[in-house]
């Protein structure tokens, strides 16, 4: 398995992680969410909770805000922290194997159910592929969601893939 660091986790935390698929597979069984299917039926693989996630770098007190940073597509999208850090999933493989590109891989970010959270600001754009980094701050961060109707259409539509 890739040594290679796939997660990085820093802003407002005590301890920055630069996470590899080891470092992800060797979370406590707690930790691990198994078949992501029961939370999106079009989805597949297994992962980490967010919470684990944040609880190992030690988040600061000052922390409101998470950023998810795509840098495979340049997306990016900050929600609340509160909301969902319960709600999150790191999703980084498929059986014996990796998420591959072709499913979002090698990292992906799921929300178990967005609409548990009750904020108008996480919605299912917060489901991000190619996840490479996740950054904690006090204030909103880089968000490339969307801001119209029609321009979440047409991101839906561009994006046929899974």
């Amino acid at each position: 398995m890739s040594k290679d660091v796939v997660l990085t986790i820093d802003g407002l935390v005590e301890r920055p992680l630069a996470l590899t698929f080891d470092d992800l597979d060797a979370f406590p069984e707690s930790a691990q969410v198994a078949d992501v299917s029961q939370f999106h039926p079009k989805r597949r693989g297994d992962g980490v909770t967010l919470d684990a996630i944040l609880d190992r770098a030690g988040i600061q007190a000052e922390a409101n805000y998470v950023t998810l940073h795509a840098d495979r597509d340049g997306f990016h999208v900050s929600v609340p922290l509160g909301p969902i850090r319960e709600q999150g999933i790191v999703v980084h493989r498929v059986g014996e194997g990796r998420l591959t590109i072709e499913e979002g891989g090698p990292i992906r970010f799921l929300v178990r159910d967005p609409t548990v959270c009750n904020t108008g600001e996480l919605d299912e754009c917060a489901n991000v592929k190619y996840l490479s980094r996740i950054e904690l701050t006090t204030r909103r961060g880089l968000d490339t969601r969307p801001t119209t109707e029609a321009e979440h259409e047409a991101l839906h539509r561009a994006q046929s893939g899974p």
